[in-house]
């Protein structure tokens, strides 16, 4: 798990039209299943191609589940815990995905820098 500039990763996602954020949806779901610990998590492939197949479906409990596996990431490494469950589900079902991403990677970046020792 490494840290990922937010601002550079969604000016990507708006230059390759979507095709970074795809990218970054995969590693955002693989780095929280990392950091919780969680092995019974889907790899982000996989979450990927079930949201796909279902239409988006997926993607809702996705975002409310990620919401819960980064909260226990964030106990896990000490750090406060914030539960974003319900704000997740309703960014996603209101098409802002990205927003979610960038929020997910925030929360990421701040374990990474945990895990660095560096203050967070």
């Amino acid at each position: 798990m490494r840290e990922r500039n937010i601002a550079v990763s969604i000016i990507l996602s708006i230059v390759t039209c979507g095709i970074y954020a795809i990218y970054w949806f995969v590693v955002v779901t693989d780095d929280a299943r990392l950091a919780s610990g969680d092995s019974q998590a889907p790899s982000g492939g996989i979450a990927f191609l079930l949201t796909l197949v279902t239409c988006g479906i997926y993607g809702l409990y996705w975002a409310y589940k990620m919401g819960k596996t980064l909260a226990m990431a964030q106990q896990n490494n000490n750090l406060p815990v914030e539960d974003n469950s319900v704000l997740y589900l309703i960014l996603q079902l209101v098409g802002l995905g990205i927003i979610n991403y960038a929020l997910m990677q925030n929360t990421l970046n701040q374990i990474a820098r945990g895990k660095a020792g560096v203050q967070a």
